[in-house]
């Protein structure tokens, strides 16, 4: 919940230039607030180097759901990603496992990529049971689909305990994580996942080093062009 759509508009301005740089093989996503997805979709217009993304969405195709935003709405704005299953909208806005397949299914339906988030809290972590943690969340939210829908999935492994903190996880072990999520349903071996939690410039080289490691979902070093713009160039550079 970050920027006006003034603000946005600023970003995606500063950002355009920067990703005529970018390798043209790399998927770069940015999901603004949906105040600001209609300005920022048509900013987005006749350009391949970044692509629109969504924060989240209902599940369902329209109906009484007051404040809510359906799958059909964000495909009329040319958005091709959506975040599902953030641990702020698990903690915050009470999204179960159960929602997040929900819409994980419902953006698939659609033609857009879900990005799916998962990530133990710190005690989880403290008491051991980060495996079964991210596994479980998985399992729950790829629920149902079938290997040609898992091809289309992009997971997201975000220790909650790293987000917004300064205090990322080490990229070693997030490298076993992620390996422990990509086995843990059959389909995901190609899937790519990404890591989240302080992800930044300085650090993402190490972590872009590791096998099960696909790319980043960048939180607060997204909100500048030049320090999102260095993240990428930081992944692309270990390819």
């Amino acid at each position: 919940m970050h920027g006006t759509i003034a603000e946005a508009l600023g970003l995606i301005d500063a950002l355009l230039p920067l990703a005529l740089r970018f390798p043209s093989d790399v998927e770069v996503v940015v999901a603004p607030p949906f105040t600001a997805l209609q300005a920022v979709s048509n900013r987005l217009r006749n350009q391949d180097r970044i692509a629109l993304g969504a924060q989240t969405m209902h599940w369902e195709d329209q109906g009484p759901f007051t404040g809510e935003i359906s799958p059909l709405m964000l495909k009329e704005l040319g958005v091709r990603y959506v975040i599902l299953g953030h641990s702020e909208r698990r903690a915050l806005c009470g999204e179960t496992d159960e929602l997040v397949n929900k819409k994980s299914h419902a953006a698939l339906r659609h033609e857009m990529t879900p990005i799916v988030a998962v990530g133990e809290t710190l005690d989880e972590k403290n008491a051991g049971q980060t495996q079964r943690k991210v596994i479980s969340q998985t399992r729950a939210a790829l629920h149902g689909m079938t290997n040609d829908q898992l091809e289309r999935v992009v997971l997201a492994y975000e220790p909650i305990w790293a987000i917004g903190t300064g205090r990322n996880d080490d990229p070693q072990n997030a490298n076993a994580t992620m390996e422990q999520i990509r086995a843990s349903v059959g389909g995901l071996q190609e899937a790519p996942i990404l890591y989240g939690g302080s992800v930044k410039a300085n650090n993402m080289a190490s972590y872009a080093r590791m096998p099960n490691i696909n790319g980043a979902l960048v939180g607060g070093a997204s909100l500048a062009a030049d320090s999102f713009a260095a993240i990428v160039h930081a992944a692309t550079a270990e390819r």
